[in-house]
């Protein structure tokens, strides 16, 4: 095959993978968080190609340079140069001390358990991943729902996150921030949304073989009075999770779950399904209603990606 066809072709190829195969929600935010998270991952990128770049047209002036027709100077005895040691090690240090500087300061100020500062009263949700779907609890509303959240636009969104199985993660990538849900232990994520709309939510951490069809929706309503009117279609509905027998039987595995509604919701349902997941020899180890036990409620620090440097990408990220 001709040298040229082939090269095309490659090229043919990585141009549909890269638009075709490729959602790139993350560079698509809509959310403060988001947006934020955009702004790292750019500047990140910018500062790798700056080693990148250099590299890549070395590699292509060496080729041309060194080439057998252009007969360049033969120096078999050449070994060392101050210059190009200079260069190859000073321009990598100060883009890691730069890289390193605007992590730690991004980590801190994109903490996933920093409470968002904003004049609307926030909307909190408890979250509870099951195998295989997302159970979204709201305890000011008494309502509860299956794979399907809402909140207003502009409005701070608090997510209090637990699993009632194996360790899950959660994710809404347009809004920003991912972290786990771990059995027994409570972790935090603050997300705001900009604009109004639908946005996918993900689990992003294999958790058995339905877990890639462990996804949800956020939808973020224009007003709070759209908010309403959607908590009322969930409170209308004839469906309740008021025991413990309906609360275990919803949580059996199942795969590409339906949205459901819940009218109803047994009080202090997220803190017993942290509790049933007892720390014996620990001491007191029960969590109670709108406290954080050391044991349950993990750090930011240790569970969370707001940053791309982190596992979680906080306000986590």
């Amino acid at each position: 095959m001709n040298y040229k066809k082939s090269i095309g072709i490659v090229m043919l190829l990585a141009a549909t993978l890269l638009s075709g195969g490729c959602d790139m929600v993350l560079m698509d935010p809509k959310g403060t968080i988001g947006a934020q998270q955009k702004t790292l991952i750019l500047t990140a990128i910018g500062l790798m190609l700056i080693v990148v770049i250099p590299v890549i047209i070395m590699t292509i002036i060496f080729a041309m340079r060194y080439r057998e027709a252009k007969k360049a100077t033969y120096r078999p005895n050449w070994a060392h140069s101050n210059k190009i040691e200079l260069v190859v090690w000073t321009v990598p240090i100060i883009i890691i001390l730069i890289l390193g500087t605007i992590t730690w300061k991004t980590t801190h100020e994109l903490d996933p358990y920093k409470p968002l500062v904003s004049d609307q009263e926030p909307v909190t949700i408890q979250v509870i991943s099951m195998d295989w779907k997302w159970l979204f609890i709201y305890p000011d509303q008494g309502i509860a729902t299956v794979n399907e959240i809402a909140f207003p636009v502009g409005v701070p969104v608090n997510f209090k996150i637990t699993s009632d199985s194996v360790m899950n993660s959660f994710f809404i990538p347009q809004l920003g921030g991912q972290i786990y849900a771990m059995a027994g232990m409570q972790t935090k994520l603050h997300l705001i949304a900009d604009e109004p709309g639908v946005y996918k939510g993900i689990s992003a951490s294999y958790s058995g073989h339905g877990f890639s069809d462990m996804k949800f929706t956020a939808t973020a309503t224009p007003t709070r009075e759209a908010f309403d009117e959607w908590v009322a279609k969930v409170k209308a509905s004839p469906d309740t999770l008021n025991t413990t027998d309906a609360f275990n039987a919803l949580a059996k595995p199942s795969i590409n779950n339906p949205v459901a509604y819940f009218s109803t919701v047994k009080p202090n349902l997220f803190v017993d399904t942290i509790n049933k997941f007892g720390h014996a020899g620990h001491g007191s180890a029960k969590m109670q209603e709108g406290e954080s036990h050391s044991m349950m409620d993990m750090s930011a620090d240790e569970h969370s990606s707001h940053t791309p440097a982190a596992t979680h990408t906080g306000n986590k990220g």
